[in-house]
């Protein structure tokens, strides 16, 4: 979806904020529903160079995530995010594979509440055997 052309209809950082507004005074909130995820494609195709750390698509969420879950948290709502623990997401967006203690610590920083890890793109001889 070219998010420039189509702004409306680009999941966006816009759009999870009016998704949480909506729980609030819909009274969804109240009746249990807390959880706001940004699933897949919620970053940008490459890292950045020299911390190696996940970035936010700066035309979906020019604001960034921490933002967001900030945003998520005012409303008394829990922020949720996907990674992959592939070396690429379901959808070819940068993996975890090589980068997963740079992530968590990403995603503490950014006030994440939980994480939806995905298995594309992963050797799984590389996977402790259980």
């Amino acid at each position: 979806m070219d998010c420039v052309k189509y702004p409306r209809s680009c999941i966006n950082e816009n759009l999870y904020m009016e998704m949480a507004d909506a729980l609030v005074q819909g009274g969804y909130r109240e009746a249990g529903y807390t959880n706001v995820h940004v699933d897949d494609c919620w970053m940008g195709r490459e890292r950045d160079r020299a911390s190696g750390r996940l970035v936010a698509d700066p035309i979906r969420f020019p604001s960034g995530m921490r933002n967001l879950a900030r945003y998520m948290h005012a409303r008394g709502l829990k922020f949720g995010i996907y990674e992959d623990y592939g070396t690429k997401t379901c959808a070819g967006f940068p993996g975890s594979y090589g980068y997963l203690k740079v992530d968590a610590d990403t995603f503490a920083e950014w006030e994440v509440d939980y994480l939806k890890l995905d298995g594309c793109n992963i050797d799984t001889d590389l996977m402790p055997k259980g």
